[in-house]
């Protein structure tokens, strides 16, 4: 399955969130080979399937509100749908500052340079983070999303695999890339609900 320019449809998009997930290393195989392009990897993915969060985090607010010391507090619907938004665009500029990170990174660890591999890995990595994120919709089980911490794991597969990190140095390079992917992450959400309140 070759993402092009439009990008995985349909089942294509089915079949890559599924295979990254459950056989990451072959999955990591096929995307490495395959042409990519910053339209087809935004359009066709990661704009989808960075709507969850936003949308779960939205809905689940407004229907059951957020906990705060066990109480249910009902943001309000304008700031609550500003925070949506501003997750939603934060979490495509997080990955695009990420995959940036990836690729400057890459020269320090022996690896090869290259945008659009290190958009893929920031981008596929982000799988599970995306999908997962969907527990925040039901407060009683959004304890659940912390499963995405799964698209860590699949970020230290991938890095080696894409940007050709040397055996020696693939393990460092993915470890300090994950360090930077948990402070983008950070900010993103930080950001995201200062903007809400602001």
């Amino acid at each position: 399955m070759a993402v092009t320019e439009q990008g995985p449809g349909g089942s294509g998009l089915q079949h890559r969130i599924k295979n990254i997930l459950f056989s990451p290393a072959q999955e990591w195989d096929r995307i490495d080979a395959e042409p990519a392009t910053i339209k087809s990897l935004y359009v066709g993915y990661a704009c989808i399937l960075a709507a969850i969060w936003p949308i779960a985090s939205f809905i689940g607010g407004q229907l059951f509100g957020h906990r705060t010391f066990y109480l249910p507090i009902r943001p309000p619907l304008i700031s609550s749908l500003l925070e949506s938004i501003a997750e939603y665009v934060l979490s495509l500029g997080g990955v695009f500052v990420l995959a940036l990170a990836i690729d400057i990174l890459a020269p320090s660890f022996g690896a090869v340079r290259s945008r659009i591999q290190a958009l893929k890995v920031a981008v596929y990595a982000c799988t599970a983070i995306w999908i997962f994120l969907v527990f925040q919709m039901i407060p009683p089980v959004s304890a659940l999303s912390i499963i995405g911490i799964y698209s860590l794991y699949l970020m230290y597969l991938g890095i080696p695999k894409l940007m050709k990190a040397p055996a020696d140095k693939a393990a460092l390079y993915s470890v300090v890339s994950i360090v930077v992917a948990l402070a983008i992450w950070i900010v993103v959400v930080i950001a995201a609900s200062r903007i809400a309140v602001a």
